[in-house]
Order: structure tokens, then C-alpha cells, then sequence
């Protein structure tokens, strides 16, 4: 059973991001405010849950989160700022765009830019242990790989839909045979 809080706050936010390691799309970040009594069957870290059990939840998550944020970050800004502090640019947009301000930020990982004025805690393996980071995992997955389907009608030959930008044996067989897109990460090893 995942944790509904750390701090015992009820503005909480869970922040978690995905597409960290993929060599194409940007790279999402979602932040969750649940209501206390939340807790839908089987909601834990999104790498766990089948496609379809994700859509689930996050209808779920979306029709009953106190409020609920998703954000990305570029290519270009992944280029200009490195993954990582893309990943916090991502999250630090997806705080922003809550229609409440949270009183704690609980972030899936070890590492974290203060957003000013909201204290924050990194927990390592968190969407596996909170709710609302779990829920925060859900929504950053799907609608990063909605964007990667989306993209990938634009770019069939590199399977998107199927291996969301990761760096697949299909995928790098692509870059050589097509090179890459604007939607390709330059600041990563391609092949």
C-alpha cells in the first residue's frame, strides 16, 4: 500500500518526470495534489502498470485530483540546458501550473531545484512508495507518449508510438537510415 503523505500536509504535491533517457521528444513532468481518502486500486509507479491500466488511472486521477499539472521541456531546452536541469525547468512548469499552491513538494529522485518559496523532498524510488508521486508518474507518462503518437504520424519510419522516443535497437536503426529530426535530442549519443 503506497503512502498518501510525507509531511502530513494536505496540499502535498508528488513531482515526477519521464522521458528522461529517450533520444527523441521532450521531457514531461507532472505535479498531483490528491484528496486524502485517494488511493484507486493498483496505482503505483507507471513502468509497472500496462498501457491500458495507466489510461485508466489517470482519468481517474484527473476527475479526482484536489489539482493536477503537466509540463515539458524541449529538445532545444534539453540542448541547452542538459536533461537534467531540463527535467527540474519541466517539473518547476508543471508547480506553476497547479491552480493551487502546494505547501510541500515530495519529488521522485535524489535530486531537485528549490522552486522558491515551496520547501521540497527528494525520495529515491518515491512513485513506488506515494501516492501522489505515483499518480504525478501516471499522468507524465501518458501524456508524454500521447505527444510521442502524435509525433510519430509525422515520423512513422522511427516507431514512436511504439518505443516513445527510447533508444531501441529499431529506433538507432532509423537515425542511420533516415538521420535525425528536429525532435531528436543533439546533445545525445544517437547511435
Amino acid at each position: 500500500m503506497l503512502l498518501a503523505s510525507f509531511t502530513g500536509q494536505p496540499l502535498e504535491a508528488g513531482l515526477d518526470e519521464a522521458g528522461r533517457g529517450c533520444l527523441a521528444g521532450p521531457v514531461f513532468a507532472a505535479a498531483v495534489i490528491l484528496p486524502p481518502d485517494f488511493a484507486p486500486a493498483g496505482l503505483t509507479d507507471s513502468k509497472l502498470l500496462s498501457a491500458k491500466r495507466r489510461e485508466a488511472l489517470r482519468e481517474i486521477i484527473c476527475r479526482e485530483a484536489v489539482a493536477w499539472a503537466v509540463a515539458e521541456a524541449s529538445p532545444d531546452e534539453i540542448a541547452a540546458y542538459n536533461i537534467a536541469q531540463a527535467s527540474y525547468l519541466a517539473m518547476h512548469r508543471a508547480v506553476t501550473d497547479l491552480r493551487i499552491t502546494p505547501t510541500h513538494l515530495l519529488v521522485d529522485g535524489n535530486r531537485f531545484k528549490p522552486y522558491a518559496g515551496i520547501e521540497h523532498t527528494c525520495i529515491m524510488r518515491g512513485d513506488g512508495l506515494y501516492l501522489h508521486i505515483a499518480a504525478a508518474s501516471v499522468l507524465a507518462k501518458t501524456f508524454r507518449d500521447d505527444r510521442m503518437c502524435a509525433l510519430a504520424a509525422e515520423y512513422p519510419q522511427y516507431n514512436w508510438s511504439q518505443n516513445a522516443g527510447y533508444p531501441t535497437a529499431q529506433h538507432r536503426a532509423a537515425i542511420r537510415a533516415h538521420g535525425p529530426t528536429p525532435h531528436h535530442r543533439m546533445g545525445f549519443r544517437l547511435l
